[in-house]
């Protein structure tokens, strides 16, 4: 019974992407909003160039009417990728958001100019999508929270991506229908041997190309990387952490830079009855991304576009047996005793999330990835980096429960 309520409630072991009806909808462009979408790229480093890149394989859902970069070399390169809509550029973002013909804004920019830029484009009538994480520390993350909040028609999306892609929608579905059982660990790395720094063509911009470095403008790793994976753990498990302890420190690039590279941070979700670790460092690159949820039946494993469950040995054994009522045929497991969870790549997640966001726009809703779930990632990102550098322990607070 088990095993045939586990094939047909989850979709698990069937490999394909027969998903329930939220998934389906991430998977195809939705033709009942079809209206175009002229919008304005703030920021064109790479984030920004990638957004572009994306949005031509959303064929006429956007058109990228503006772009704006403070560096001219970044203009240059985005009217280069952007050439099909002959974009207006402005140095200045404050003249592309006076174009009363852009509907929307894509913010790309450091972390530390995400708030004020939100906030101006609110105030023009502009519907946004903000990169992640939402904002550089919690008071601005509450302030934005009460200023989409005035603006209602307005679309506000935020740029965690794991809310709409296949495959994490898939292992949101089976948590939920209990197939991990009790859930009490998370493992989540994202680790890379890179200094994490771009090339600059002049000494004097330094801290403006390599702004990730330095605290004035970055949450660092916390931030860049792992704040997906926290996002993730709020999502799927409808919560916050109540304690957060943290540790960090530039153990091997002795370079000037100010923000950590190498991190752990430790989230105590006390209601939930579980702990998250997540740690990154930029000086071995053995586990790259690693992301694991522990359950009393069961683990997945994570990567970015793929992924596996390992059931305990009870339950390997119920699967692997051959159901004497239906004939069903035997489960196969992977020689690590792994079941893959999509048979084919999905796209990358950006894609899904722009899809989500024109759709959002035209039909007049509000998207999963909004200001108050970015908020709350933005407040345990801030959580953990003062838990690191300050070396102590950081509470929830009664008042970040936003709603």
């Amino acid at each position: 019974m088990f095993r045939r309520n586990f094939i047909k409630q989850a979709g698990v072991l069937t490999g394909g992407l027969l998903l329930h009806n939220q998934i389906a909808a991430a998977l195809a462009l939705d033709d009942d909003a079809a209206g175009i979408v002229n919008v304005g790229i703030i920021g064109t480093g790479d984030r920004g160039r990638g957004i572009m890149h994306t949005m031509k394989e959303l064929n006429t859902q956007f058109n990228v009417s503006a772009i704006c970069d403070t560096l001219d070399f970044r203009l240059k390169e985005a009217a280069k990728e952007g050439a099909q809509w002959k974009p207006t550029a402005y140095s200045d973002y404050r003249k592309l958001l006076d174009d009363k013909n852009i509907h929307a804004v894509i913010i790309a920019v450091p972390l530390n100019l995400h708030f004020q830029i939100a906030q101006d484009a609110l105030k023009a009538g502009k519907h946004v999508y903000l990169e992640k994480t939402m904002t550089y520390n919690t008071s601005q993350a509450m302030d934005l929270v009460s200023l989409v909040k005035k603006s209602p028609k307005l679309v506000f999306q935020v740029g965690h991506q794991y809310r709409y892609t296949p495959l994490y929608f898939r292992v949101k579905q089976i948590i939920e229908d209990g197939y991990l059982g009790k859930v009490t660990q998370i493992d989540c790395r994202w680790d890379r041997n890179w200094n994490w720094k771009r090339a600059v063509p002049n000494p004097s911009l330094e801290r403006q190309i390599n702004w990730r470095m330095y605290k004035e403008y970055s949450g660092g790793l916390a931030a860049e990387l792992l704040s997906h994976q926290i996002d993730f753990i709020n999502w799927v498990f409808k919560t916050h952490p109540d304690e957060v302890l943290g540790s960090g420190g530039i153990d091997f690039y002795k370079d000037g830079r100010e923000t950590f590279d190498n991190v752990q941070a430790i989230l105590r979700y006390q209601k939930d009855g579980m702990i998250g670790n997540f740690g990154a460092t930029c000086a071995n690159a053995h586990d790259g991304y690693m992301f694991r949820l522990k359950g009393s039946k069961g683990m997945i494993s994570l990567l970015v576009n793929e992924g596996f469950f390992y059931p305990e040995k009870e339950m390997r054994e119920e699967l692997e047996m051959v159901d004497g009522v239906t004939g069903a045929t035997k489960i196969a497991l992977s020689k690590d005793g792994g079941i893959p969870l999509l048979k084919e790549p999905a796209k990358d997640g950006t894609w899904y999330a722009l899809n989500d966001f024109h759709k959002c726009i035209n039909k007049h809703e509000q998207p999963s990835s909004n200001v108050l779930t970015g908020a709350t990632t933005a407040i345990c990102v801030d959580l953990a980096n003062q838990a690191m550098y300050n070396r102590n322990i950081q509470s929830w607070k009664p008042l970040y429960n936003l709603s």
